[in-house]
């Protein structure tokens, strides 16, 4: 065999071997984009579900009526006080919910301060009610009230916010 028919077998045999390379690229490229695609909805129009009478016990439990009145108090009293200044400094924020009906002891209050001196980017209010904690955050001029259980300290916020 001639040197140039060896290379010219050997071209052909690279050409081969990256057309080879090419069609699984592009295989392995459509599989990729076909496992990404939602799969298609069903034809036939389902029926939308009703509530049968065994329903769980979350959706029939109701909300404790003290839980209901101290979120909505914490919720109007810090939507009031934001619209006055949205950023208010912790002894407003508590007297501003003790001023709605909710006892001292059982207001806690985060700092609003950083120890050097900056203002922090949140402020957080939690009202003891029973065996809930109702948490208010006031972030960016906005307000999020939430309900979660009592820690076993029997306190709502972890630590010393003094």
């Amino acid at each position: 065999m001639s040197r140039r028919t060896a290379q010219t077998y050997g071209r052909a045999a690279d050409a081969s071997t990256f057309r080879r390379a090419g069609v699984s690229l592009v295989i392995a490229a459509a599989l990729t984009v076909s496992a990404c695609t939602p799969t298609p909805a069903p034809s036939a129009v389902q029926p939308a579900a009703t509530p049968s009478s065994s329903a769980s016990p979350q959706a029939t439990s109701t909300v404790d009526p003290a839980v209901a009145a101290t979120t909505s108090a914490v919720e109007s009293t810090l939507k009031t006080l934001v619209a006055g200044n949205p950023k208010p400094d912790r002894e407003t924020l508590r007297a501003a919910l003790v001023s709605a009906g909710i006892p001292n002891a059982n207001v806690e209050v985060s700092v609003s301060r950083t120890p050097t001196g900056l203002d922090v980017d949140a402020m957080e209010a939690a009202a003891l009610t029973g065996d809930s904690c109702v948490m208010g955050q006031i972030r960016d001029g906005g307000v999020v009230v939430t309900v979660l259980p009592v820690l076993a300290t029997g306190k709502c916020f972890v630590g010393d916010a003094r």
